[in-house]
C-alpha cells in the first residue's frame, strides 16, 4: 500500500500541474489574441468605408497602408470565400480542400514560388511596402475577428508575405499558360484524368474583353454609362474607390485578395 501510493502521488502532481499549464497557455492565448482585437480595432479607426448606391466600397483612410487595411476588409465583405480561394491556389494548398485531383495544381504553384521564397521576398522588400503588406494581413485579419459566423476553408490567418505571389499586381506568375496534363504526364507517365484538367475550377465562367458606351437618351435615368469586362473570367475583379490623406486618389478594379487597384 504504502509503494501505491507514493507512485500515485507523483502521478497525480503531474495531472494537476498538466491542468494548470493547459489553463495557462489558455489564458495566454485568449490574452493574446484580445489584444491584437484591440490593437487592429485601433487600426480599424483610422479608416471610413462608404458604400454608394451601386454598393462599390469607397474607402477613405490616413495612410496609404491604413487605406490598404480598409480594401481588404471590404473586399472581404464582398467575398471572402474567394479572397482565401486564390491564396490556397497560389500557395499550392489546393489538395488540402479538394483532395488528390488538385495535388498537380499545388506541384505547379510550389514549382513557382514557396512559401519560404515569399518570406525572403518580404524581409527584403522596402519598409514602405512592408506596411502596405502588413496593412494587407491587419484588414483580413481584422475581418475574420469580428466575423466569427464566417469559416474559412482552410485559412484562418493571413501573413504579410502572401502578397508577394500576386507582385506583378493583377493575377502574378501567369502559370496556369502550363497546363496539369503536361506536369501529370511529366512525373507520373499516366493520361491525365478529366477531373485533373478542371481540379483548379469549379464552375465555368464567361471569358472575353469588351467595353460597351451607352448614351444618356438610351438609359433610364439619363446617365451615359461605361462597362467593361476586362479580359478576365467574370467575378475574377471587384470595383473599389481609394483614398488616403497621403495622396493616394484611385479607383478601379481590384482583384480579390489584393491591394493593387488594377485597371481604372
Amino acid at each position: 500500500m504504502s509503494l501505491r501510493r507514493q507512485s500515485e502521488r507523483p502521478v497525480q502532481f503531474r495531472f494537476h500541474f498538466l491542468v494548470l499549464f493547459l489553463f495557462a497557455l489558455a489564458a495566454c492565448q485568449a490574452g493574446t489574441q484580445d489584444s491584437e482585437h484591440l490593437r487592429l480595432a485601433a487600426r480599424a479607426k483610422n479608416i471610413t468605408i462608404v458604400r454608394d448606391d451601386f454598393g462599390v466600397p469607397h474607402v477613405y483612410a490616413k495612410t496609404d497602408a491604413d487605406a490598404v487595411f480598409g480594401m481588404l476588409y471590404a473586399q472581404s465583405e464582398d467575398d471572402f470565400n474567394r479572397i482565401e480561394q486564390n491564396y490556397v491556389w497560389a500557395t499550392g494548398r489546393l489538395a488540402e480542400i479538394e483532395g488528390e485531383d488538385a495535388l498537380y495544381s499545388d506541384l505547379r504553384a510550389q514549382l513557382y514560388m514557396t512559401v519560404d521564397e515569399a518570406k525572403a521576398a518580404y524581409a527584403s522588400a522596402p519598409d514602405w511596402l512592408k506596411a502596405l503588406c502588413d496593412a494587407f494581413a491587419d484588414g483580413l485579419n481584422y475581418y475574420l475577428l469580428t466575423h466569427p459566423e464566417v469559416k474559412p476553408q482552410l485559412l484562418t490567418r493571413f501573413e504579410p508575405w502572401m502578397p508577394m505571389y500576386f507582385s506583378e499586381g493583377s493575377i502574378g506568375g501567369d502559370i496556369e499558360q502550363i497546363p496539369l496534363e503536361g506536369i501529370l504526364a511529366f512525373y507520373s507517365g499516366e493520361e491525365p484524368a478529366k477531373s485533373i484538367r478542371s481540379a483548379t475550377r469549379r464552375f465555368e465562367e464567361p471569358r472575353g474583353s469588351n467595353g460597351f458606351a451607352i448614351a444618356g437618351k438610351l438609359t433610364e435615368s439619363g446617365n451615359a454609362m461605361l462597362l467593361i469586362n476586362p479580359h478576365t473570367s467574370f467575378f475574377f475583379r471587384g470595383e473599389m474607390h481609394v483614398v488616403s490623406e497621403e495622396g493616394l486618389n484611385a479607383y478601379g478594379a481590384v482583384t480579390w485578395g489584393q491591394f493593387f487597384v488594377y485597371q481604372g
